[in-house]
């Protein structure tokens, strides 16, 4: 492919030049911003070669480079040719430094449809032009069609709310705070606000899309007439109107003199522009689905329980099908995983493209097992499996460090596993007021770590949607995340780990549901964490006596929970495995 990268390369570097630009700006989103994205908007990997989640790239006549965070720098080195490209880390190394030295002064094109003036802002130096057509796209000859996939209803059996009254409950926030209506372009947003969900990407049931909501709780949801069905119509109601994407124009322009409420953090530029041009008044701020999505509710907490008793099951007929396998490989066990989660109630498909990586390829943080880099699961090497499913009532994300065996593991493996260990049942077992955020608990997690000189360069948490993506906002649990208060309702992973390139990678990995906490000496309102995952620890791993003594209550208590939970669902052999697996260290 390096060849054809290059060819790709200088291609546009003469589309831009034809366009009289001196540069050009790609960020690996689509024209939602979405992690997530379909086929035809994976413009970062077709110039570049790399197909991390995240990242950016500037093209200059003479120069390019490609920015990605920790999760990733070893995927980079792997998949982009150095020849090509200078390989950045994007929070040691900004994309908006290697501009500024490289280009002060030069115009730059961006499309305003793949980045947000939050975005737009930290380039400074250089001249910022929007183009109306992305050259990239002018130069992917066969680039994909984008995704028809029909919108559906999602029933309010899972949704625990309707459609209407979510939009009042939203539309009275817009009354308050004198706007009169917002703009929303996250696929998620849409999903959980007209409990709709979609087919148009592989791990996320999005069906893509804009909307505006009105402060009378009225809606327009704008999407390709593909999407739109006679049953969708008739689930949305009278209230919502619908429009293709052509339309949003001369809707926007209904609101010249009128407040629209919009998020320059995570919203396209185009509407900044759009709306300017058209003599709106902007109101920045969030997405008004954003905190409350992120807050389940009863019927999707449930849900949540559900699918994850549902998802335990899964994983450990796998973990009891791996610890007698042979000859398998990093793709035939993801495969094997896959095919046990389906053979569950209302699974719907994975969550996101299972992390399976033995030895040297579980210390690439966000690996992606390939025909290419597939390899044998040897005996006696660490292994990760980082996985998750979606179903109709909940989404789900786990990983587990194993030791394939025979013999025992290296006492240095184990004493590292035990520290990431502890640091994730730290972070677990906490207790705290309200008002705390994801920043503040961080540490928690790499303590153990940090005492030894060591950490991870990914963040702790993110937050999990249900039967939405894996990775949802607005809190997480990391050093960068902004400090968003943590709320009853909430779903986040705790996922602590370590990493030796060349050796081995651990992580350990629970979905946990934030909760009131019962102190009584407290005089406001406390928060805990139940732990919704339901999966022991690989105890080859583990050395007890490196725990503190209340760490090693709590996984004792939580692998006993375990096997209450999921011994009832389970046939005799992988009953006696479990038995096995949770009993007291």
């Amino acid at each position: 492919m390096t060849s054809e990268h290059k060819t790709r390369l200088t291609r546009l570097r003469e589309a831009l030049a034809r366009a009289g630009l001196d540069g050009f700006i790609i960020p690996r989103a689509d024209e939602h911003l979405g992690e997530y994205v379909p086929e035809n908007a994976e413009r970062l990997a077709y110039i570049t070669g790399f197909t991390g989640s995240a990242g950016l790239a500037i093209v200059l006549p003479e120069k390019a480079a490609v920015f990605s965070d920790g999760r990733y720098t070893l995927q980079m080195e792997h998949e982009t040719d150095p020849a090509l490209w200078e390989r950045r880390h994007i929070i040691e190394d900004k994309p908006e430094a290697w501009l500024l030295a490289n280009a002060a002064g030069r115009k730059i094109g961006y499309d305003p449809w793949l980045i947000s003036p939050e975005g737009l802002r930290r380039f400074t130096g250089a001249t910022l032009v929007p183009v109306a057509h992305n050259p990239v796209d002018e130069i992917w000859a066969d680039r994909p069609a984008p995704p028809l996939a029909p919108a559906v209803p999602h029933g309010e059996a899972f949704a625990g709310e309707s459609s209407a009254a979510k939009r009042a409950r939203l539309a009275a926030t817009l009354r308050e705070a004198g706007q009169d209506a917002a703009i929303l372009t996250d696929p998620a947003s849409l999903a959980w606000l007209f409990n709709i969900r979609g087919a148009d990407l592989e791990f996320c049931p999005f069906a893509l899309g804009y909307a505006l909501l009105y402060a009378d709780a009225a809606a327009t949801l704008f999407m390709a007439p593909e999407k739109i069905t006679p049953e969708l119509l008739a689930h949305l109601g009278p209230e919502v109107q619908t429009a293709g994407r052509a339309a949003m124009q001369a809707a926007l322009a209904a609101f010249a003199g009128k407040t629209m409420r919009y998020d320059p953090a995570s919203m396209p530029a185009w509407f900044q522009t759009a709306l300017r041009g058209l003599g709106a008044k902007i109101a920045e701020a969030p997405d008004p689905v954003a905190l409350p999505r992120a807050c389940k509710n009863e019927a999707e907490q449930h849900g949540a329980r559900a699918a994850h008793l549902r998802d335990g099951v899964a994983m450990v007929k796998f973990l009891a099908w791996l610890s007698t396998a042979k000859n398998e490989t990093e793709l035939s066990a993801a495969a094997k995983l896959r095919a046990f989660r389906a053979d569950g109630a209302k699974f719907r498909g994975e969550s996101f493209p299972a992390i399976s990586g033995a030895g040297e390829n579980g210390a690439i943080i966000h690996y992606r097992v390939t025909e290419a880099t597939n390899r044998p699961i040897k005996p006696n090497e660490v292994y990760l499996i980082d996985s998750g499913g979606q179903y109709l009532d909940g989404t789900t994300d786990i990983t587990r460090t194993l030791w394939t065996g025979p013999d025992e593991a290296p006492e240095d493996i184990k004493a590292n596993v035990t520290r990431v260990l502890a640091g994730h049942i730290a972070l677990a077992r906490i207790v705290f007021p309200e008002g705390v955020a994801g920043p503040h608990l961080d540490v928690l997690a790499r303590q153990e770590l940090w005492r030894a000189g060591l950490d991870y360069d990914h963040g702790t948490g993110h937050g999990v949607g249900a039967y939405l993506s894996v990775h949802e906002g607005p809190a997480g649990i990391s050093r960068a995340a902004k400090p968003v208060p943590l709320q009853t309702g909430m779903i986040l992973s705790n996922e602590p780990g370590y990493y030796l390139p060349g050796a081995y990678g651990v992580r350990m990995e629970n979905l946990m549901l934030v909760q009131p906490a019962n102190v009584s000496a407290a005089r406001k309102p406390f928060l805990r964490f139940e732990p919704l995952t339901l999966v022991p620890f690989g105890r080859a791993l583990i050395t007890p006596a490196l725990l503190p003594s209340d760490a090693l209550t709590w996984l004792n208590a939580y692998h006993a929970h375990v096997e209450a939970t999921l011994a009832p669902h389970l046939p005799a052999p992988e009953r006696a495995w479990l038995h096995t697996a949770c009993a007291p260290l």
